[in-house]
């Protein structure tokens, strides 16, 4: 089977809290490959898009693909070509960050002893205390355990909800290196971050959303870049 050109595809995607609509009528497509960044204000349904993409939660409304799969009717194999970096880390904090993947590559179906849980320490910089309570982890550091156990997952659409946030510069220069590596590997990214200019430098396309409706899409070179600009943007002109 050819695999889909487009990684993600999404129609009329509504979610709701309550009565609050955190998605109202989202609609994206996104080529297979490509980097995306999701931006715009706090409660702009940032996270919201990301975990119904992941199948955390369901839509009320609209249609999504993954990876070729429905999210509604093909969940566990939409979750299986999936990763997903979001805000809550879930790390176990009495284990060390080696037994916290070890942990996550048996649910992945994978030996813990595979070398790749030491490859992805070293890659965010956590080999020197992989032995070392999660407990004892600054919250930087917490992000990059969660980082490299999303990145342990071998996915076909990679989805980061702000995952430079609580980094050091050197811990935003691992980002920029994961993505990079991730480009090169062909893997679809779509990443929710606040920093707009990082991510037009980074990203192929973006994508912003306001009050859980898209205010504007397009090329990241494209993306509204002064000031004024910005303003204008997350307060939703088109």
């Amino acid at each position: 089977m050819h695999a889909p050109s487009s990684a993600v595809q999404a129609s009329g995607l509504c979610r709701r809290y309550g009565r609050r609509w955190a998605l109202v009528d989202v609609s994206l497509e996104v080529p297979a490959g490509a980097l995306v960044m999701v931006g715009g204000r706090n409660g702009s349904g940032k996270s919201t898009l990301l975990r119904v993409l992941a199948t955390a939660i369901r839509a009320d409304g609209g249609t999504a693909m993954v990876a070729g799969c429905d999210v509604r009717t093909e969940r566990d194999e939409v979750r299986r070509r999936t990763a997903l970096l979001s805000h809550h880390s879930s790390l176990y904090d009495v284990l060390s960050a080696r037994e916290n993947l070890r942990i996550a590559a048996r649910f992945l179906g994978r030996p813990s002893g595979d070398p790749e849980l030491e490859e992805r320490l070293a890659e965010v910089g956590l080999l020197p205390r992989a032995d070392d309570p999660v407990a004892t982890y600054s919250a930087g550091m917490r992000k990059r355990l969660a980082l490299a156990r999303t990145l342990l997952q071998t996915a076909e659409v990679v989805l980061l909800d702000e995952p430079y946030g609580d980094l050091d510069p050197q811990g935003f220069r691992l980002v920029d290196q994961v993505l990079e590596r991730l480009r090169v590997q062909k893997v679809t990214v779509l990443m929710v971050t606040h920093l707009l200019e990082r991510g037009r430098d980074l990203c192929d396309r973006a994508l912003v959303l306001r009050e859980g409706r898209v205010a504007w899409s397009g090329t990241a070179v494209e993306l509204p870049f002064s000031s004024l600009d910005s303003e204008i943007l997350t307060a939703g002109a088109v």
